[in-house]
């Protein structure tokens, strides 16, 4: 969530003339017997959310093609807000892919995240609103939702960050305009039945934008610090066991200040953290790493849809792809 500049859209100063040998690249492997792992597809939002799903396509993760001409796949249809931001996709073990997303600013219009699903992220399900904090009628908002199949518990995670007044109030002073922020979860084995919400993971301090990463058999939640005051906004990450922790201590940060919206993935041999780092110079980056613990800023090697926002990479299957390259 872009929590202090809401409505600007991400530039970037890359020349589509860049974009060329990416998208060769990218027919010749569709036009090969390319294994499923060579394409990987990215959603965002553009503006405010107000215009809905964008996807972007790619092979080598540094350089992404906008799809349908980039023009919005799905229209935000559910909340209070009609917005469709910080899309969320991830793919269960039956291939149907899962989509949630933030539907508004604050929870008085409903304390509700956006929810579809695709067989093909060309047709979707009619959207659903996923109530949530219904044992927390104070709560401010609900930012940002993540899902993450536990394939051990058979179900899904779904996490955010909320704000609850007064439920952490020596942090209280620590972000902007009085949000303090705690990571919440429910879980669920097939998006119509929900645990209760609960606190999900509390470093001690502000935060936002949790998404999790399976990488060397442990789980890494990475996460924004969204301390103001001291200015930290920068990404740090948590270890755990299993994906709904115990977490354990957080690390250092491992990026520079004012980025939000993490999404990770494995390409190869590197680990890629994208971020939209949301002060000026606008941008969208990334950071990559082949240990976890060495971190190198990648974000000139970079090539984006102009305006691309929040969102999350993910590997897909070359029939999926070439389905969404023939969009018009």
């Amino acid at each position: 969530m872009d929590t202090g500049r809401r409505c600007q859209a991400t530039k970037r100063s890359h020349s589509h003339t860049l974009w060329v040998a990416p998208f060769l690249a990218i027919a010749l492997a569709l036009s090969s017997t390319a294994a499923a792992e060579d394409f990987y597809v990215f959603t965002s939002f553009r503006g405010n959310g107000e215009d809905g799903l964008h996807l972007a396509l790619s092979t080598d993760g540094y350089h992404w093609r906008a799809l349908n001409g980039d023009r919005s796949l799905l229209k935000p249809e559910i909340g209070g807000y009609k917005l469709m931001r910080d899309p969320c996709l991830a793919q269960g073990p039956d291939g149907l892919f899962h989509m949630v997303w933030t539907t508004g600013w604050t929870a008085d219009k409903g304390q509700v995240i956006g929810y579809a699903n695709s067989k093909d992220l060309i047709g979707w399900s009619p959207q659903r609103g996923i109530t949530l904090m219904e044992n927390e009628p104070a709560v401010r908002n609900l930012w940002a939702p993540e899902i993450f199949y536990d394939a051990a518990a058979a179900r899904w995670l779904i996490f955010w960050s909320s704000t609850i007044p007064g439920r952490f109030p020596d942090t209280d002073a620590t972000g902007d305009d009085r949000y303090n922020h705690r990571i919440y979860a429910t879980s669920t084995p097939d998006f119509e039945t929900f645990s209760p919400s609960r606190l999900f993971f509390n470093p001690g301090f502000n935060v936002i934008d949790a998404t999790l990463l399976a990488a060397e058999g442990r789980f890494y939640l990475i996460f924004k610090d969204e301390r103001k005051n001291p200015v930290k906004k920068n990404l740090r990450y948590a270890v755990a066991d299993k994906p709904d922790g115990p977490f354990g201590p957080p690390g250092e940060p491992f990026t520079g200040d004012w980025v939000e919206g993490p999404s990770a993935i494995k390409i190869k041999d590197e680990y890629l953290v994208y971020f939209d780092h949301y002060a000026s110079p606008h941008y969208y980056g990334a950071v990559r790493s082949k240990d976890l613990k060495q971190w190198e800023d990648c974000s000139k090697e970079m090539s984006f849809p102009p305006g691309h926002r929040h969102g999350t990479v993910l590997r897909i299957p070359p029939d999926v792809a070439r389905a969404l390259l023939e969009l018009k």
